[in-house]
């Protein structure tokens, strides 16, 4: 018989796995707190959203950053509902952990459009006409250290350009600088904890964090480990860049690993280049 609290899971995931729990009311009522933090706490500067193709579905790829506050994302996702309107969905993919282990979480992210990070999902939503957020680092990227604060960093993760080739859509670069800057990561050594743990030591609360950073942030001074952080009030750009249009898509160019290699490379490159360049600015 089900318990409790393996029917709330089986809910939320219910929910990760649905395009109908976005609440534009839920939106609105977020927007005045992202205004504040977008023009007091981070003040942030940003560009390129006339690269943004007018009524076509792209798939934006990301560059994460912050630790598990990710404040660029935040401000990303402010700039698109003020500049389109809360009504006009963007859907972001959520790892599926946070679905499972961080239920409340997962509800007020799924009321922004946040839906699980799965291949089924993305193309459900990119076939309701929208367009689609991934961030393929994922928490390697979040966590990445300090000294590579300005490096795209994707974990050699393809599935988001095999998922452009499928669906046939561009893909829109979205590239921040400063918000790396709100926690310093020292170092990540999730290799040194992974081997505690082969050793007998527990995971905290039983969940693999997938990584394990030593960072220095609020509220903890020096953290051990994924824990949730304050970000420092650090000025943030963000760009959003050109559409990059591949030559093939289709079935038979997502399934041709050479070239989803190319692609993925192409993509890298543009990024870090297009970063480098805000860098310098």
């Amino acid at each position: 018989m089900p318990t409790r609290k393996s029917k709330q899971l089986s809910q939320q995931t219910e929910i990760g796995w649905s395009l109908d729990q976005r609440d534009p009311e839920f939106i609105k009522f977020l927007m005045p707190f992202w205004e504040w933090l977008y023009k007091y706490y981070f003040r942030v500067q940003t560009s390129g959203w006339e690269n943004i193709p007018s009524n076509e579905k792209v798939l934006f790829v990301g560059s994460h950053n912050g630790g598990l506050a990710a404040p660029d994302t935040h401000m990303m996702v402010y700039d698109w509902f003020k500049r389109f309107g809360v009504e006009k969905p963007i859907y972001g993919l959520m790892h599926p952990t946070v679905w499972k282990e961080f239920p409340t979480v997962a509800q007020a992210a799924a009321k922004v459009g946040a839906i699980i990070a799965h291949p089924k999902m993305a193309i459900a939503a990119l076939r309701s006409g929208a367009s689609v957020l991934v961030y393929p680092g994922g928490a390697e990227d979040l966590f990445r250290p300090y000294s590579l604060r300005n490096q795209i960093y994707f974990a050699e993760r393809q599935g988001f350009i095999k998922l452009a080739l499928r669906e046939k859509v561009p893909i829109v670069p979205l590239i921040s600088t400063g918000a790396h800057e709100t926690l310093i990561v020292l170092a990540e050594r999730y290799d040194l904890a992974q081997q505690l743990h082969q050793w007998g030591i527990p995971w905290l609360f039983g969940i693999d964090p997938v990584v394990f950073p030593i960072y220095l942030g609020l509220p903890w001074g020096l953290s051990l480990g994924p824990l949730p952080n304050i970000p420092l009030p650090v000025p943030i750009r963000t760009r959003v860049c050109p559409p990059i249009v591949f030559e093939h898509y289709g079935r038979e160019a997502a399934c041709d690993r050479d070239y989803v290699n190319a692609c993925y490379e192409l993509v890298r490159g543009q990024m870090q280049q297009e970063l480098d360049n805000l860098v310098k600015q």
